[in-house]
């Protein structure tokens, strides 16, 4: 048997910009810790988060990979690539906005990784020790079998970097991958075609069991997938006595309550006009004790500014707990784009501008400053009775109580609320 040295590997996750409006808080990302649980177990895996930290390009790695998720964030990770491979060091890019940027990608690095990186890896670095790289990975219509996706490798987190203000944020997790579903602004369908593939219930709540957590998000794209499936998982997940946020849930009695007992805490639910079915939908959430932070995307060929002032009326009326609005925005392999693209609507290809918070096309009935000017006006006027700080405690204070009343809570780290607060004092 031939005994094999370990190899140092630096993975590196590019800063981004944040929506000015949104809360300054900073979740673990997911995608990283993903895809180290994929890595051969002679690899050393060294992290580093740009967004809480920054990095020595002085220290010396075998190879680099940078993990990009959002367009946002893909300069950055070409710049990064540029300084190391200045050094000599080789460096391989994967990740969501990889896939969306390849070809530019692959004249920024060594090698591009496409598709979902279980199985594949023991390949890409023994290519790597021989010298042999292959400058394109391509496995985005070859996905590998659900069921080899194992428990994320989140031991390469800096867990305390992910406290704000003593309080431990949510990690992520997922439960399934893909999505039947085609919205119009996603490109979900280009990534790993619209076909739902659930993970194995038992490794979901495995994996969730061992989360030193009591906070989770379900990153799926969504879990009104089907309706068996949800079922089957909310009612294993009681026992786990988690607090948990997600995408959609299904509109379903039976499935809402074993939602509500397995620990749903609120969920991100598209709002895209002014009907009765969103006020319902709404309601049917709040009806289980179920908060509501609604996703409203402005910029629709049909909005006009008395539609997007009435819209925000209407958020209001009807009782969200939450909401954070963004700016559509044509990214690639995206219906959006082709669109936009073609009608030569698009007037900013700088992938630093793709925010979601930054109007770069022109739209059907608004000026581009003027649907800029709205996005702010929604913010500020949804916002305007209630703080966002404000709401965000009262959720934060309803998912309390509930760990209080099952003897779950952990009381906040003060030293680091302290540390935070003297940080956030000594800012200009």
């Amino acid at each position: 048997m031939i005994e094999r040295n370990f190899m140092n590997f630096t993975l590196i996750y590019p800063k981004w910009e944040k929506l000015d409006r949104q809360t300054p808080f900073i979740l673990p990302p997911h995608g990283p810790v993903v895809f180290a649980a994929a890595l051969p177990d002679d690899v050393q895996v060294e992290f580093i988060d740009e967004n809480i930290q920054e990095i020595d390009f002085d220290r010396t790695a075998d190879f680099v990979g940078i993990s990009v998720m959002l367009t946002a964030q893909i300069k950055r990770g070409w710049e990064i690539a540029a300084r190391l491979r200045a050094k000599g060091v080789k460096v391989i890019f994967g990740g969501i906005a990889t896939m969306l940027h390849a070809e530019e990608t692959q004249q920024h690095a060594d090698s591009v990784f496409l598709g979902e990186a279980e199985g594949r890896m023991d390949q890409v670095f023994d290519d790597f020790r021989k010298g042999k790289l292959q400058k394109v990975y391509d496995y985005m219509r070859d996905l590998p079998p659900i069921e080899s996706v194992g428990t994320a490798c989140r031991g390469i987190l800096n867990r305390e970097a992910y406290n704000y203000r003593g309080v431990q944020m949510v990690d992520l997790v997922h439960a399934s991958r893909g999505c039947r579903f085609n919205c119009y602004p996603c490109a979900v369908r280009f990534l790993g075609g619209r076909s739902f593939r659930p993970r194995p219930i038992d490794k979901v709540l495995e994996e969730m069991a061992g989360i030193n957590n009591t906070r989770l998000f379900i990153v799926d794209n969504s879990l009104a997938q089907d309706k068996q499936w949800e079922i089957d998982l909310f009612r294993e997940m009681i026992p786990l006595k988690k607090k948990w946020c997600c995408h959609p849930i299904e509109n379903d009695d039976q499935v809402l309550d074993l939602a509500a007992q397995a620990g749903a805490w609120f969920v991100y639910q598209a709002i895209f006009d002014t009907s009765d079915f969103i006020r319902d939908r709404i309601k049917r959430y709040h009806d289980y004790g179920i908060a509501v932070e609604g996703s409203i995307l402005l910029g629709l060929d049909y909005h006009t500014e008395d539609y997007i002032k009435k819209l925000i009326d209407f958020l209001l009326n009807v009782d969200l707990d939450m909401a954070e609005f963004t700016v559509l925005t044509p990214f690639p392999h995206t219906k959006t784009f082709d669109d936009l693209h073609d009608a030569k609507r698009i007037f900013s290809y700088d992938w630093n501008d793709y925010t979601c918070g930054k109007v770069v096309f022109q739209p059907k009935e608004l000026t581009p400053e003027k649907l800029q000017e709205l996005y702010y006006y929604a913010w500020d006027k949804f916002y305007e009775e209630e703080p966002q700080n404000y709401k965000m405690f009262k959720l934060l204070k309803k998912v309390m109580d509930k760990e209080k009343a099952d003897g779950t809570y952990k009381p906040r780290v003060r030293r680091t609320a302290d540390r935070e607060r003297k940080f956030d004092e000594k800012k200009p």
